[in-house]
């Protein structure tokens, strides 16, 4: 029972992750129409940067804000240069997401030419190790849930409680229909990028936190993780993504605590296919197969 409440424990500390990741990049489909698969090679480029800020003397904390901010300008940079380019020549959805996989990949090879293929790791951030009701938990561990758990509110306030908000569903339930109606489309698509590159940048930084070592694979590979959770939750819903974030987290760790943590990549491709086979449009969906809206 002590292994299970544990990795309970675990598992809550990881959900957290993935649904800052998750909410980011369900966020920036549900408007934007981009699978954007670069979003995995921009958090590795955020724990890099993470990195990179904490041999110059940088707090941990502090890094994270400012890799944050970086992800998220680089991130309205790439769909400005790019992506934006691309759909106005009529690029097809499918051929953006090769781009993006191809962004990706040039993305992590300019990274290991300037850093090296070989594993960094952040040091002893963990602090120290708090025990409540059978869960062992860091200080690191607590900041980064309540990080998740303060930004998700704040983007709660954001989607139900602003003019920007609303103008982000307009644009996701009808994009054309929100530009006759006087909304600058255009520009919700980069304030969208702006706030998935800044939830993805502190996704890779965290990651980076509570990971013992890493190298120029880690957000390719938590990129599993981030879509599982958005597909449980229903792929474009914000809120589904948080609870499956939390789905995956849990369920990968539980199950990795009773075999071997080596498949957990394992586990989380289980999720998804099992979810697809029972709920394809996930577990908050809308009940249309048309239903690709941001729900506020």
């Amino acid at each position: 029972m002590n292994v299970f409440i544990e990795a309970v424990g675990f598992g809550i500390a990881a959900g957290a992750v993935v649904a800052l990741g998750a909410v980011g990049f369900t966020v920036q489909f549900g408007i934007s129409n981009v699978l954007n698969i670069t979003y995995g090679a921009l958090m590795t480029l955020a724990a890099y940067l993470g990195y990179a800020l904490l041999g110059l003397g940088v707090g941990i904390w502090e890094a994270l804000v400012i890799a944050s901010i970086g992800i998220a300008l680089a991130s309205v940079v790439f769909n400005r240069l790019l992506i934006a380019p691309l759909r106005r020549r009529g690029t097809g959805f499918v051929g953006v997401v090769i781009v993006t996989v191809a962004a990706g990949i040039i993305i992590q090879y300019c990274i290991v030419a300037i850093a090296g293929p070989d594993t960094v790791s952040y040091g002893q951030q963990a602090g120290s190790t708090i025990r409540v009701a059978g869960f062992v938990l860091t200080t690191t561990q607590l900041i980064v849930i309540a990080m998740t758990v303060v930004l998700m509110f704040a983007l709660h306030l954001l989607l139900t409680r602003t003019q920007l908000g609303r103008a982000m569903r307009a644009t996701s339930a009808n994009p054309v229909v929100a530009r006759s109606c006087g909304i600058r489309t255009e520009r919700i698509i980069d304030v969208t990028w702006l706030i998935s590159g800044a939830l993805c940048g502190a996704a890779g930084v965290a990651l980076a936190i509570t990971t013992v070592t890493f190298d120029f694979t880690i957000g390719p590979t938590f990129l599993i993780y981030m879509i599982a959770a958005a597909v449980l939750g229903g792929i474009g819903q914000p809120y589904g993504a948080m609870l499956g974030g939390l789905v995956v987290g849990v369920g990968t760790q539980v199950a990795a605590a009773y075999s071997s943590p080596a498949y957990q990549d394992v586990y989380a491709f289980g999720l998804l296919i099992l979810m697809l086979l029972i709920r394809p449009r996930g577990l908050l969906a809308a009940g249309t197969a048309s239903a690709r809206r941001l729900v506020g």
